[in-house]
């Protein structure tokens, strides 16, 4: 059995989180990845405290293994969920979109552990000096919003410029991914795409075979130019988005007017013409809808097996 020092430190049997997606990331989703034994993630996103305090409980009635939740720290109610995840005795706090400094102290003092998604070696360093337990090394690759590295440049280099452990995200979605994160120094992986078409997973039934029906070459990135890229599968509302961007007549305003509300009408709505169906380049190897435990086991076993087998290539 793959072991590392992110499942010591958590309690968790295997080294793999769920990421913290916004509109997706529920109390069923993350209970049902934690009970698997990897590290089910509640997202937070912009919701208020009320909504997250109701997650966390109904996530506890359905397991009583850890599971983290993700702020993001751009939200206008980040403050009050903040003291929401004290409160409720959280395990993990997986943080986004900001600096947690504000917090650290609070939540430290609380026992939580907290692991900032980190797109750069500096900022994985002043996290590390903060007081993170821990950091997700995130390329590129990944859907959502997005940083400049690839995961195969960035996890190596992370690895190396801090000593608490480092999870590999962006591009994994299977045991091979998992072995080559292990084999460029990760702790661990974090996993979002994959978990899409969980059948835990509460997305539309129209997001979940754009994505099982997805090829190589599916995604395109949007929102350069307000300082905010976004990676999801080529749609409609994507290529207009990308199209309005290049256009000067378009002002930033006009922009994120267009956006606004568009992951929303995806997850919710299924909307194929205005939705915005975040994912990462790994879509195209997603072909089937699973338990979210068989996704979990499944990526363990087979990176156990190719790791065991790494021995076999030297002479």
């Amino acid at each position: 059995m793959i072991k590392s020092r992110i499942c010591d430190l958590i309690g968790i049997q295997y080294p793999i989180f769920q990421g913290g997606m916004a509109w997706i990331s529920d109390a069923v989703l993350a209970s049902a990845v934690s009970e698997a034994g990897g590290l089910g993630i509640i997202s937070a996103m912009n919701a208020n405290a009320e909504y997250v305090r109701e997650e966390i409980r109904k996530c506890k009635s359905m397991t009583n293994k850890p599971f983290g939740v993700n702020i993001m720290l751009m939200s206008p109610f980040v403050d009050e969920v903040a003291k929401v995840v004290i409160e409720e005795n959280v395990a993990v706090v997986t943080t986004g979109a900001g600096m947690p400094s504000k917090y650290m102290s609070d939540w430290k003092a609380a026992n939580i552990k907290v692991i900032p998604v980190v797109g750069s070696v500096a900022f994985a360093i002043r996290m590390e000096r903060m007081g993170a337990d821990a950091v997700v090394a995130e390329g590129s690759e990944s859907g959502g919003h997005v940083g400049e590295t690839n995961t195969m440049a960035l996890v190596p280099q992370v690895c190396d410029a801090v000593k608490i452990p480092v999870l590999a995200a962006g591009g994994i979605a299977d045991g091979r991914g998992v072995a080559a994160a292990l084999m460029l120094g990760a702790d661990g992986v974090q996993c979002g795409t994959c978990f899409l078409v969980a059948k835990e997973c509460k997305v539309h039934e129209n997001y979940k075979k754009k994505i099982i029906s997805a090829s190589d070459c599916e995604t395109i990135i949007t929102g350069r130019r307000m300082g905010h890229p976004v990676r999801s599968l080529k749609t409609r509302f994507s290529r207009k988005f990308a199209e309005m961007e290049k256009d000067a007549s378009n002002t930033d305003e006009q922009i994120l007017a267009f956006g606004s509300g568009s992951l929303r009408k995806a997850v919710v709505d299924g909307d194929l013409e205005g939705g915005s169906f975040m994912a990462g380049q790994i879509a195209g190897m997603v072909k089937e809808e699973r338990p979210a435990g068989v996704i979990v086991e499944t990526m363990m076993k087979d990176a156990e097996s190719i790791l065991k087998t790494c021995t076999n290539r030297l002479k």
